[in-house]
């Protein structure tokens, strides 16, 4: 089952040792359209839905990044507003069934998600399911353009190697997405610079990385897309931009 991409995954990563960074100079002024203005605590409450769209107007971010049962709520706040609503499928393990994935993900585009944000199969990853991981992305990723939206893959970096992040962008770009995202910000570890560059080394310039977790900075923020990063996943977006 696993032999072709385990063949090709590894040939891959023989040749990706060391990351270079991409230096990259950004105004800070642009930097608020390369937010996702992030709530995804479980005991979020509507006021602070509605004050998340209220804020991602006023700044002008790329999306508010919520739970799927806070979409269409968020569609209905930032209509007639360019700020798109962005989602999660599968978060935050990942380890719910391609078909789960693929469900949730219909639902929340139909309710009106731009974009969706889902999480791999971690275990898979790790046990050397190349087949079952790419399948599971491309699965969701097929359903997501088919409907006109957006694909961001997770691959949640803390949990991984090197050797398996580098295995894990070659997956997720062979399976179509559009983007891959390095945490969920709900397990170990966070957005490294050193991770992003290696995301962008192996992906190249085709896909977009988002950098999410544990971003709560300016100078962080402008590190990570110095690094290769498109766009920057917080819950601190505010805090940011005024900073």
């Amino acid at each position: 089952m696993k032999s072709n991409s385990k063949n090709r995954i590894q040939n891959k990563a023989k040749h990706l040792s060391k990351a270079v960074p991409e230096k990259k100079k950004i105004l800070s002024a642009k930097l608020a359209g390369l937010i996702d203005h992030t709530l995804l605590k479980p005991d979020a409450t509507l006021h602070e839905i509605e004050n998340l769209c209220n804020e991602a107007k006023k700044y002008g971010f790329a999306s508010v990044c919520v739970n799927p049962g806070y979409v269409k709520l968020c569609c209905d706040l930032l209509n007639y507003s360019d700020v798109k609503v962005c989602t999660v499928i599968g978060f935050p393990l990942g380890a719910t069934s391609t078909a789960a994935k693929v469900y949730e993900a219909e639902r929340a585009i139909k309710h009106g998600a731009d974009e969706v944000d889902m999480v791999i199969n971690i275990g898979m990853l790790k046990s050397g399911e190349y087949d079952y991981v790419e399948h599971d992305i491309a699965a969701v990723a097929e359903t997501a353009h088919r409907m006109n939206a957006i694909i961001k893959v997770i691959i949640e970096t803390g949990l991984l190697n090197k050797d398996e992040i580098i295995k894990a962008c070659v997956l997720v770009k062979h399976a179509g997405a559009d983007f891959i995202k390095t945490c969920t910000g709900f397990s170990r570890g966070a957005a490294k610079a050193a991770d992003v560059a290696l995301m962008r080394k192996v992906i190249g310039p085709e896909l977009g990385i988002k950098a999410s977790g544990g971003v709560r900075s300016k100078k962080k923020a402008l590190m990570l897309i110095a690094s290769g990063a498109t766009r920057i996943g917080t819950s601190s977006g505010v805090k940011i931009i005024k900073g």
